[in-house]
């Protein structure tokens, strides 16, 4: 996640004081990826030091704002055209667990895929419930921020659900290689399925 450029964002809308920033970043993202004062004055002076923000004055409560220059729309404006760089993936803990559970001689690694598996559902549960409250409110005008935050929300729905078919593959695979090893054992059962998000005629999200 690019802080660094959100705040961008936000300040090409306007001089924004540090606590603002984190408040509308906040909003924007329904706080998925809330962020403390010191980490958006942090990365404010970062990009000062960058030349991409200067300080504004104050407002009349005596906060010191912030602004983007030129240099600053153009980081923004290159940020906007590239695409995002999956060559190299952020370090995933679940794929992680799985791997090392694997080569565990005391770790039940199905029981490690089960219990994933619940809480992963459970979020999409969750995720898909606040989107249902979203959506009913839908008929008033709706803002930036809910666009936003909708949009979001939609994102976590589709990860944890692909996390989900991920974890009923991995759990597939161990069986499989568990009836080579042991030809003469019973077939396991095949793993339960997470349910899936309502999708309309179209195969959208309801």
């Amino acid at each position: 996640m690019s802080i660094r450029h959100g705040l961008l964002a936000l300040l090409e809308r306007g001089p924004r004081y540090g606590s603002q920033l984190r408040t509308e970043f906040e909003s924007r993202t329904g706080a998925t990826w809330p962020l403390n004062v010191g980490q958006v004055y942090t990365t404010l002076s970062r990009l000062e030091r960058d030349g991409m923000v200067v300080q504004d004055g104050e407002d009349e409560a005596g906060h010191a704002l912030y602004a983007i220059t030129d240099a600053g729309r153009g980081e923004l404006k290159s940020w906007y055209e590239r695409p995002v760089d999956r060559t190299s993936p952020a370090r995933d803990e679940l794929a992680i667990k799985l791997a090392m559970a694997v080569g565990a001689p005391t770790v039940d690694i199905r029981e490690v895929i089960q219990s994933q598996r619940r809480h992963t559902v459970r979020a999409m549960q969750d995720y898909t419930r606040l989107k249902a409250q979203a959506l009913a409110v839908e008929s008033a005008p709706a803002d930036r921020d809910d666009i936003a935050w909708l949009l979001v929300l939609e994102q976590l729905i589709f990860q944890t659900e692909a996390e989900a078919r991920w974890l009923d593959h991995c759990e597939a695979r161990l069986i499989r290689l568990s009836t080579a090893a042991s030809p003469d054992s019973e077939p396991a059962p095949p793993p339960a399925r997470a349910p899936r998000p309502v999708t309309d005629h179209r195969g959208r999200l309801g």
